[in-house]
């Protein structure tokens, strides 16, 4: 399963997520509006990457702290959200399902958070 897949598989348990591509990326949304990761596959660089919301500060601690693996994202970045590089080696899939689970509850209505598992 390659990066895409097992990224969208993550985006897709969590309640009321739909995929659709934006700025022709694939992009995930809560209730088909509001983005909480957006693919990045060498649109910005020569990097395969994702972008997403991030819980306040985290993207300048994860910045600093590894910076071969997070970056401060074009557009968003700004705003605190996050790059996660996908081209790593050994991912570490565990973290990122965690990335993207914090992603999902910066930008979902309480009343969806509560129904993650």
């Amino acid at each position: 399963m390659d990066a895409l897949d097992r990224l969208r598989r993550l985006c897709l348990a969590l309640p009321e997520t739909t995929e659709r591509l934006s700025h022709g990326e694939p992009t995930w949304f809560v209730r088909g509006k509001k983005t909480f990761v957006m693919f990045a596959d060498h649109h910005h660089d020569d990097r395969l990457a994702f972008w997403c919301a991030a819980p306040p500060g985290a993207q300048e601690e994860l910045v600093a702290e590894a910076p071969e693996r997070f970056f401060r994202p074009p557009y968003v970045g700004h705003r605190g959200w996050l790059g996660v590089y996908l081209d790593v080696p050994e991912m570490d899939w565990a973290e990122i399902a965690e990335i993207v689970a914090d992603a999902y509850r910066q930008i979902a209505p309480k009343t969806l958070v509560a129904r993650m598992s």
